[in-house]
Parts: structure tokens; C-alpha cells; sequence
């Protein structure tokens, strides 16, 4: 199935004219402030908070934070969380909280803990993948990267010297990936869109040149009670790659440019909740994201 962009003309990559009628149309929708920073300060008794950059859009600021925990020892293993890479996927950001208020607190006394909760504010403010600039944050941890969400932390990173062991990123699958996300990318570039099967349940993207297969099947297992595993469709793919074993993909992390992939962390994955699907709810959802951290980490225990 294709779908034509309002914006642009089909076969031409976007000039900034177009750019700019696409930043235009954006609008806020909720309040990073008030369901964001208001958590991560109620966080500050029991974790360390620290802001790592502001980005400034429109004449708006949105200081960016992460929650580490005390007592950060160098002989320890580190697990780093990312939430919010695409602003949009709401889980991500409130999985990322929710796990600290709720289940971090369990796993102190074997790893140090770093979770960037909200790495594209304004994405979650105006409900978007991309930033301003129509960049995708989640393709652009790169050198030299074209977008301010993913080098800010990635300098965080390399000046703290932080090197994680476990790096779980936290995503969602949601209808408009065909409905808005997709057809938009495909005006950008000028290409031909191709709307991709949404599989109707949880998943994980494993990078493929770390594939640590009983590590993403512990996610899997772990998230079993709490919400559905996608299945395949009829091709044996999930979002158009082979599935390689129950609710698991891979791509390759570093080369496309994804928050996975920034780092060397042996254990890495990226989750994926479907929001849409007529069998889950929002809270199942976050819950979801949650118990993905808890498997990451009781797997890595003792292996790192």
C-alpha cells in the first residue's frame, strides 16, 4: 500500500521549504514539564540527577536529564535505559520512569544504574518521531550526528568515561508508523512508501552483530505474563525482517545509527510495545517495558 504526503512533491527529496511547512504543522499536545521533569524530581532523594544538555526550539528550552544511581562504583557494571529516542512512543519514556520509581531500587547492589527517561522532549510534546529539523533521533547516534538528542548524550557518555554492560532502549510499534511516520520519511527522501504489517504485540530488535540470543529470550520469557508476543506474519517477519527466533528481529545497530547501537554494551536490545493493539492498555504497556529491564538485568547478572 502507498500513501501520498501532503507535503512535497512525490519523487523530490524535501528542500528546507519543505522542512519548514512540516515543522509548521507541529503542534504541542502534552507537557514535558508536567509529566517528565515533575517525576524525575521526586526521583532526586534516591537517585543522582543530572541535566546533560538543553536543546532550544522555537524559543523553547527542554533541559535534558538522566537519574543514575548513588554510589556509582567503577568495579561495577553498568546498565544504561534510554526512553523517548522517538518522542512519540509514550511506553518508552514512562517505562523508563516507572522503572526507577518501582524496580530499579531491586537491582542497585549489582549494577550501576544510568536511565535517560526522555531523550526527545520536544518529539514527546508534539507527539513525533522526528525533531524540528525532520531529522530521526534514533538514526543519528553517529559521529557527527545531525541531531542534538543523540549527540548530547553520547558526549555525556564519553566525557563520564561511562561504558554500559546492559543497554536496554525502549520503543514502541504504533499505527501511525503507516498511518504518518512512514508515508512523511518517504517524502523526505523522495522515495516510494510501502506500509509494513504492524505486529500486533510485543517484540524485540537484537543487534545482529550481538546477537546473544539467550539473553533476548529472557526478555521475551520474562515479558510473557505481562502482554502478548508478536507473531509473524505470513512471511515469517516482523516490520519486514526475518523473525529469528519467538518475538525477536535483528538489525545492525551501529550501521543504521541507532541508540543501540552507541555503545559496546554486550547485552543490548531494543524493545517494542504495539499501544494500538484491541489486547493491551496503556498501563500493560509501561508494565511491559518495565519487566523488559528486569529480564535484561536478571540475565546480564553475574555475566558482566
Amino acid at each position: 500500500m502507498t500513501q501520498q504526503y501532503p507535503i512535497g512533491t512525490p519523487g523530490k527529496p524535501w528542500g528546507d521549504e519543505e522542512k519548514q511547512a512540516w515543522f509548521e504543522q507541529q503542534s504541542k499536545q502534552r507537557d514535558y514539564k508536567d509529566n517528565v521533569i515533575r517525576r524525575i524530581d521526586h526521583l532526586r532523594e534516591q537517585f543522582d540527577v543530572e541535566t546533560y544538555g538543553e536543546l532550544n526550539y522555537d524559543g523553547r528550552s527542554f533541559p535534558l536529564y538522566v537519574v543514575r544511581s548513588q554510589n556509582w562504583r567503577v568495579d561495577r557494571p553498568t546498565v544504561l535505559v534510554t526512553g523517548g529516542v522517538h518522542g512519540y512512543e509514550t511506553s518508552g519514556v514512562h517505562g523508563a520512569l516507572y522503572f526507577l520509581e518501582t524496580e530499579a531500587v531491586n537491582h542497585l547492589a549489582r549494577f550501576n544504574i544510568l536511565v535517560a527517561p526522555c531523550v526527545s522532549p520536544w518529539g514527546y510534546e508534539t507527539i513525533n518521531r522526528w525533531n524540528p529539523a525532520a531529522v530521526d533521533p534514533n538514526r543519528s547516534f553517529v559521529t557527527d550526528s545531525p541531531a542534538q538528542e543523540a549527540a548530547l548524550l553520547m558526549q555525556y557518555l564519553e566525557v563520564h568515561e561511562i561504558a554500559p554492560s546492559v543497554h536496554v532502549d525502549l520503543h514502541e510499534t504504533t499505527d501511525t508508523d503507516n498511518s504518518e511516520f512512514r508515508p512523511a520519511l518517504a517524502a523526505r527522501n523522495g522515495t516510494t512508501n510501502d506500509n509494513w504489517n504492524i505486529p500486533d504485540g510485543f517484540y524485540l530488535v537484537a543487534d545482529s552483530s550481538r546477537e546473544e540470543p539467550e539473553f533476548q529470550r529472557a526478555i521475551i520469557e520474562t515479558i510473557k505474563p505481562v502482554t502478548h508476543i508478536a507473531p509473524p506474519d505470513e512471511s515469517g517477519c516482523l516490520i519486514g525482517a526475518p523473525m529469528v527466533q519467538e518475538g525477536v528481529i535483528e538489525y545492525d545497530a551501529k550501521e543504521l545509527g541507532l541508540c543501540m547501537g552507541m555503545t559496546n554494551a554486550r547485552f543490548v536490545t531494543t524493545t517494542e510495545v504495539y499501544p494500538d493493539s484491541a489486547n493491551t492498555n496503556p498501563v500493560e504497556c509501561v508494565d511491559a517495558q518495565v519487566a523488559a529491564v528486569r529480564g535484561a538485568l536478571e540475565h546480564a547478572a553475574g555475566k558482566c
